[in-house]
């Protein structure tokens, strides 16, 4: 049965950082793609960050230059300095290939002083 769960989240001050990881189990995630995705009270879930299985990334812009994602044979990383109120939220990792599809559980995150 694949599992994944995500780690490392909390609550940090404005400006701190936080290093969320995503492990699996079940399957070997170097052969999936990897996406962070987020979702706040009320709002839909939006992608945050996207890495390919060849280590090609993308971010959304409100993330860009604070963010990094990040992987290797076995886990899925984020990186996310100087976070801002506006990024709590709960975080999702998603891997996928092809037709198969997984996603955690989240783990929240929380920005506030």
């Amino acid at each position: 049965q694949v599992k994944l769960v995500e780690s490392g989240g909390g609550l940090v001050q404005p400006g701190g950082s936080l290093r969320l990881s995503c492990a699996a189990s079940g399957i070997s995630i170097s052969t999936y793609h990897i996406g962070w995705y987020r979702q706040a009270p009320g709002k839909q879930r939006q992608l945050v960050a996207h890495i390919t299985t060849s280590g090609s990334t993308n971010y959304a812009d409100s993330v860009k230059g604070r963010f990094t994602i990040s992987r290797d044979n076995a886990n899925g990383y984020l990186q996310m300095n100087s976070l801002k109120p506006e990024d709590t939220a709960v975080y999702y990792c998603n891997i996928y290939y092809y037709t198969d599809n997984y996603w955690g559980q989240g783990t929240q995150v929380t920005v506030s002083s």
